[in-house]
């Protein structure tokens, strides 16, 4: 059910902006400072680490690039894994992005998807069944642009301040933006959200012990699987049969 809960776009823009300039802000910054220092470890430049957060906004995938590029690989293997642990992003377009208003799905939509991440991803989603669709893209506007903004600044903190903060730290900042994710991903409402973090949870340990190469695949692809069709066979409610 939506309620009338802004008066017009600016109102939720601003709003979005408040809701980012907390946790969401916070968490990711402290993820992209570990990520920098990651970088400067490595031995990468401080202007190409802080680049990747800006124009890739993707910390898994920059954290891919700069361990297979240290390595050697090549740029078409280093494109593959990057690709391949960016599709998580398809889920989410497909899951946000139809919420929004008719008229707000247009081609300024491939400008706007650069700023999502799993951050504004999980707090839109908590938060777009309580506010009208025409104010849905002006209120993620506003919670995604403060977050991509950060995250150079993040990065660049995060490298010259490697030599100060031990190894074991900045390898925890990373970590901290899933962990966000995961909290703020069991707020949402329907249960199979829950069910697969929870098989997730479950399940993961033990593919690791399997195949620690495929573990993360397997476990959100089996977790995820799992839970829809429990979902979809005993939870969700049925359809009322009218009869005329």
């Amino acid at each position: 059910m939506t309620h009338n809960r802004f008066a017009n776009r600016r109102e939720a823009f601003w709003r979005g902006i408040y809701d980012a300039l907390g946790a969401p802000v916070l968490v990711l910054f402290a993820g992209m400072v570990g990520f920098g220092a990651m970088g400067r470890t490595h031995g990468f430049d401080a202007w190409m680490t802080g680049l990747t957060s800006l124009l890739m906004f993707a910390l898994p995938g920059q954290v891919v690039m700069l361990e297979m590029f240290i390595s050697g690989s090549s740029l078409l293997a280093i494109g593959f894994a990057v690709t391949l642990t960016s599709t998580r992003f398809v889920t989410m377009v497909v899951t946000l992005f139809p919420q929004l208003h008719r008229r707000d799905r247009n081609p300024l939509l491939y400008v706007w998807v650069h700023m999502l991440a799993m951050t504004a991803w999980a707090v839109s989603m908590r938060e777009f069944p309580h506010m009208r669709p025409q104010h849905r893209l002006s209120y993620f506007i506003g919670l995604a642009l403060p977050c991509w903004l950060i995250s150079p600044m993040g990065t660049v903190l995060g490298y010259f301040v490697a030599g100060w903060v031990p190894a074991a730290v900045t390898l925890g900042l990373v970590f901290i933006n899933p962990l966000f994710f995961l909290l703020t991903f069991t707020d949402v409402k329907p249960w199979a959200n829950r069910m697969a973090i929870g098989l997730g949870c479950i399940l993961g340990p033990a593919f690791y012990v399997l195949d620690a190469d495929s573990s993360l695949l397997l476990t959100g692809l089996v977790a995820g699987t799992a839970a829809y069709f429990i979902d979809r066979r005993w939870l969700r409610p049925r359809p009322i049969e009218v009869s005329t």
